[in-house]
């Protein structure tokens, strides 16, 4: 048995542990940093804030949970935002998720010039949140735009599309399913992981190719489709570009185009109520935590593990 204090020097670290270890607090030091003022600091702002009324240009003045109270109570615009935001969320999000797996298992094959197919796709990915995108989806439903001359052609009345209440929020989610890339290139990178031999099994036991999808391919992929889930509901939550710009930031016609994130806008931008946008932002939160918590919850019935079996 080794003396107590041979246990301890051998234990201790030498002189090149202790440098590795200086060298990697410094290397993360600017992470920390970062971390501390521009997400810990602000939120514990944003989480005072939330129980005082300030407007910026005067001292905060604690409230207690009046702004609260006023949110769940009495303001109609927040439900209208989060009736909105809901139906968004509930139809774009399933609607991206199968445009995107679909067009995954298209793309899963060798095929000449199948790169270039694939970059093609996800390039509205990487336009479809900007600014200049939102501006030509006004054109596109405007009741001069191309969408109506299209129809024109064909003897069909053009329509007010983004100035009617009833269309308003579905050429919103046309852009949002439009914005299928990101989803898209996971399924796919997903897809050429996925064991073949399993496929190969079926194809010889005579299962059609709709059946090895069905019986194979997608419980395979559930775990995927979960991530692609929950970060995707995420993202709808946090949607404000399209709405801002195609409504003039105005959330209209009639509030049917009113995002969670506009109406926080317009409350903490347009009237300087940053206490009230501060309890809208913490209520958005809790929110998101809830959906993202019911979706890891409802996966134990349809998700499949491979190494685990069925949770």
């Amino acid at each position: 048995m080794p003396e107590p204090g041979l246990a301890a020097a051998r234990s201790r670290p030498g002189p090149r542990a202790r440098r590795e270890r200086r060298a990697a607090v410094w290397f993360l030091l600017p992470w920390f940093i970062g971390l501390t003022c521009l997400v810990i600091g602000p939120m514990l702002m944003s989480a005072y804030l939330s129980f005082t009324e300030y407007d910026l240009f005067n001292n905060a003045e604690w409230v207690g949970v009046d702004n609260y109270r006023t949110i769940l109570t009495s303001d109609p615009d927040f439900w209208q935002s989060l009736r909105v935001t809901l139906t968004y969320v509930i139809v774009s999000v399933p609607l991206r998720l199968a445009v995107a797996l679909g067009l995954a298992v298209l793309m899963n094959r060798q095929l000449r010039g199948m790169a270039w197919y694939r970059a093609l796709l996800y390039l509205p990915s990487l336009l479809g949140g900007s600014v200049a995108v939102a501006l030509l989806w006004r054109q596109l439903f405007g009741r001069d735009g191309a969408v109506n001359q299209l129809l024109g052609m064909v003897g069909i009345d053009g329509h007010n599309w983004i100035g009617s209440p009833d269309t308003a929020l579905g050429t919103i989610i046309i852009l949002a399913i439009w914005q299928f890339g990101s989803p898209m290139i996971i399924f796919l990178a997903a897809l050429r992981n996925l064991p073949a031999e399993l496929d190969e099994a079926a194809t010889v036991d005579g299962a059609s190719r709709f059946r090895r999808f069905r019986h194979i391919t997608l419980p395979l992929l559930t775990p995927i489709i979960l991530f692609n889930l929950v970060m995707q509901t995420i993202v709808a939550f946090q949607a404000f570009t399209p709405s801002y710009i195609i409504s003039n930031g105005t959330g209209g016609p009639v509030g049917s185009t009113l995002f969670y994130t506009l109406y926080l806008y317009q409350r903490a931008f347009a009237e300087f109520d940053m206490g009230y946008a501060s309890a809208l932002a913490w209520i958005l939160m809790i929110i998101i935590g809830t959906v993202t918590a019911i979706n890891f919850l409802g996966s134990r019935r349809w998700v499949f593990y491979t190494d685990e079996g069925r949770t």
